[in-house]
């Protein structure tokens, strides 16, 4: 007998559930403690970001082999591969920055933090 809930179903709503609890739990960590999760979230192998580019990266390529075969549209096949990349370029500019996110266990090898304002201007 089929499922009448496909496990790949039950995988992204326990996925999407989680990341929603996880956001909801940021907001009540003790502040020193967010740029830790944000660090590992952020990692490129094992965290949120790099399993969710290399999601999309592989939903590229059936969505390839798909178009292809003429039962999707190019364009999806193309908006993928382009999310995927642009992911990545995302997670390589984040990379450079969470090495001063404080990790488990390691010290913070930062200077000390001085409050800023957050804007930055532009150069045309």
């Amino acid at each position: 007998m089929p499922h009448t809930y496909p496990y790949a179903d039950y995988l992204t709503d326990s996925i999407t559930r989680q990341l929603t609890q996880l956001s909801a739990h940021l907001f009540q960590l003790p502040a020193d403690q967010v740029p830790q999760i944000l660090a590992r979230v952020l990692d490129p192998d094992d965290g949120v970001l790099g399993r969710f580019t290399c999601l999309l990266d592989t939903g590229a390529i059936l969505a390839k082999d798909s178009a292809e075969r003429g039962a999707l549209p190019p364009e999806i096949c193309l908006a993928l591969s382009r999310a995927a990349n642009e992911l990545q370029d995302i997670g390589l500019d984040l990379d450079e920055h969470t090495s001063s996110l404080t990790t488990p266990g390691t010290p913070s090898a930062a200077k000390p933090t001085v409050a800023s304002p957050l804007v930055v201007r532009r150069h045309r």
